[in-house]
């Protein structure tokens, strides 16, 4: 996701700014290269076959102060090796977590029954193969004997709930309690009426521990739980309250995991020693993906939005009353229902009397936190039977019921709001083949501060499906790294970037674990082929980088068939440079593995430059180009071989590879 402007990390110098494609001519052949400016008039040129090299730097802080890197300085050197240092210190400590947990003596839950079988078949829907996959992991998770610690992450309506419904059924089935933790009652509720009619045709008991239920019939769920008469239970933070006492739990489900305070995750873990976890959230706050990304936990990840299922159209704008009206009729006069929000209840009479003045004869119903069951109930009831055209609220809809015929959202005073609960409004809008709107206003004539303006760009900036994870990440560059990190290594993320700094600590663990080839070498290729993806195959500029990123990510066969067929799908079928580009890449990850650092081409000689020289793999070579090559083993050891007239260099060099491949 780099456009021009945006600051960059190279692997080997470090933090410059993006400046575009540019396209050269080098030696007759013609190549894309990624143009990135460094400290003064310094400017370096990144063949688009090494797009792997470089990535986007994220850090907290403010952007005006990051300082550019000069090239060929020692400087980034120094740096990279004070912060390997310090991620090595923290590998340390996590291994000893993973150990902890690995100790932890758990339940190994059986393998799936004919129930099982037979409750996943009843889903009314097609599962996409994300679920599929997030599934088989959690039950993997749960037939291991020590407990799991499994983070799932999701867009808003990906069908996470039926993921940890499928998770809650399995654990009931292995003869144990569940226990789903919502953070809000209206979300308990929710989760409580759908696991009520998913489970109905099975023996399964389950009940609701929230303010919606009456202090008796919490007494009766209470002891239910402790005599193991009740299988799952839904509710809200009361479940972690001292008279909760379970008779063999099992399985602890939390739902909008970043909702939740600090104090009660503390809690959660003192409470649940031993049990299996499993942590559902639509936008993981910055310290969850750290957790998740740098491997103190497990991660499952749904990207795949519901078959025929639309991105939000969104915009950012002043308060106007006219085009505000104007989109609430449009909505009205399409059979659909608005969700109006307006976050504050002591005047929010007032505001619906306004709504009702702008859409003259649509049917107004009020929402929010501080009426009861008895009030709350009968107008979830209206909208979802389509007895209220506009629902005038506060942001009690967040984690609310689903109504699919609502389709309109128009948030007042957006810019008041955290990135993530904004991106969590937004899919309460949607939720089918429908096409939604949503409109986040800010007061007429504000001018917004530099926090809420880059919430509001980057809100507006991603609306395409999967984009949790995304506005996660920007998230993390607008507030900073939290606390997993510890004060003493968020100085060295900055210095870094988040990508850089994540890489570093996955190869410290990776080390301290023992594990072999950490380091993999980076082989530079710079031969007489036309490399590059013209402009008339692919037109837009993101979609280039994106391809060129795919590609330089190609590791094998199968990684390069991949690529082809999706480009061939998506553009037709490639021309001749994106083919060389392609291939590039592929023998570029191939020369990796037999110690090949750099390919380049003078004149009619092919130039292998070796880390080590295997006499084996050149004898191998020598059977094959026997007078044709020759073997420089000083100073920057390198073997030539000559090129016969006509032959293309790319053919050589996928021979030299292969051979020594196999030798």
């Amino acid at each position: 996701d780099i456009k021009p402007g945006d600051y960059v990390v190279h692997q080997s110098h470090g933090i410059g700014m993006y400046a575009g494609i540019q396209r050269l001519e080098v030696q007759g052949a013609t190549k894309d290269y990624l143009k990135v400016q460094y400290s003064g008039s310094d400017v370096l040129y990144v063949p688009v076959t090494q797009l792997d090299l470089l990535s986007r730097y994220t850090a907290p802080g403010d952007e005006e102060k990051v300082k550019l890197a000069k090239l060929g300085g020692a400087e980034w050197q120094r740096t990279r090796a004070k912060v390997k240092k310090a991620t090595e210190e923290m590998a340390q400590e996590l291994i000893e977590l993973y150990a902890r947990r690995r100790q932890a003596t758990g339940y190994a839950f059986p393998p799936d029954g004919d129930w099982q079988r037979d409750f996943e078949t009843r889903f009314d829907y097609d599962e996409t193969d994300d679920q599929l996959n997030a599934t088989a992991e959690i039950k993997q998770d749960m037939e291991k004997g020590w407990p799991m610690d499994r983070l799932l992450c999701g867009d808003v309506g990906v069908g996470k709930t039926e993921v940890a419904l499928r998770a809650a059924f399995k654990c009931v089935m292995g003869g144990k309690q569940c226990a789903i933790l919502a953070p809000t009652t209206l979300l308990a509720w929710q989760h409580y009426n759908t696991i009520l009619s998913r489970m109905e045709a099975f023996p399964v008991k389950v009940e609701m521990m929230s303010r919606f239920r009456t202090a008796k019939q919490q007494k009766e769920t209470l002891r239910g739980l402790q005599s193991g008469s009740v299988d799952i239970v839904v509710g809200t933070h009361r479940l972690l309250s001292k008279d909760v006492k379970f008779h063999d739990l099992g399985l602890v489900i939390i739902d909008e995991e970043q909702r939740f305070g600090v104090k009660h995750k503390e809690k959660l873990k003192e409470n649940f020693i031993g049990v299996d976890m499993l942590t559902l959230s639509a936008t993981p706050i910055p310290r969850t993906l750290n957790m998740a990304m740098s491997g103190i936990r497990d991660l499952s990840t749904i990207e795949q939005p519901p078959i025929e299922r639309q991105p939000v159209e969104t915009f950012v704008l002043e308060y106007n009353d006219v085009i505000l009206a104007e989109a609430m009729k449009k909505e009205l006069a399409r059979g659909g229902q608005v969700y109006y929000l307006h976050n504050r209840v002591d005047n929010i009479e007032a505001c619906a009397a306004h709504v009702s003045k702008l859409v003259p004869g649509a049917r107004i119903g009020i929402a929010h936190g501080k009426m009861t069951e008895e009030e709350l109930n009968p107008v979830w009831q209206h909208l979802l039977n389509g007895e209220i055209d506009i629902l005038v609220c506060t942001t009690i809809i967040e984690t609310g019921v689903d109504v699919p015929n609502v389709n309109t959202l128009i948030i007042e005073n957006a810019d008041y709001m955290g990135l993530a609960q904004l991106h969590q409004l937004r899919g309460r809008v949607g939720r089918t083949n429908k096409r939604a709107y949503a409109y986040f206003t800010f007061q007429r004539g504000k001018v917004l501060s530099e926090i809420s303006q880059k919430r509001l760009d980057a809100i507006r900036e991603f609306t395409q499906f999967g984009s949790g994870f995304r506005i996660a990440m920007r998230d993390l560059e607008i507030r900073g790294a939290g606390s997993i990190l510890g004060a003493s290594q968020s100085g060295h993320l900055a210095n870094v970037g988040y990508d850089m700094y994540l890489q570093l600590l996955d190869e410290a663990v990776r080390e301290e674990r023992g594990e072999k080839d950490v380091h993999k070498e980076e082989c530079l290729v710079d031969i007489k082929i036309d490399a590059y993806i013209p402009e008339d195959y692919i037109s837009n500029q993101a979609q280039r980088v994106d391809c060129y990123r795919k590609i330089a990510k190609i590791q094998n066969d199968e990684d390069s068939t991949d690529v082809t067929d999706e480009l061939i799908d998506r553009y037709g079928d490639p021309p001749k440079s994106v083919v060389g580009l392609i291939e590039v890449a592929r023998l570029r990850n191939m020369a990796s593995a037999c110690n090949i650092v750099e390919i380049s081409q003078m004149k009619n000689d092919l130039i292998f430059y070796l880390s080590k020289f295997d006499m084996e793999k050149i004898a191998a070579l020598s059977d094959v180009y026997s007078n044709r090559l020759r073997l420089e083993p000083t100073g920057k050891g390198h073997i030539r071989v000559s090129l016969n007239k006509g032959e293309k260099p790319l053919d050589v060099m996928r021979t030299v590879i292969t051979t020594m491949n196999k030798a």
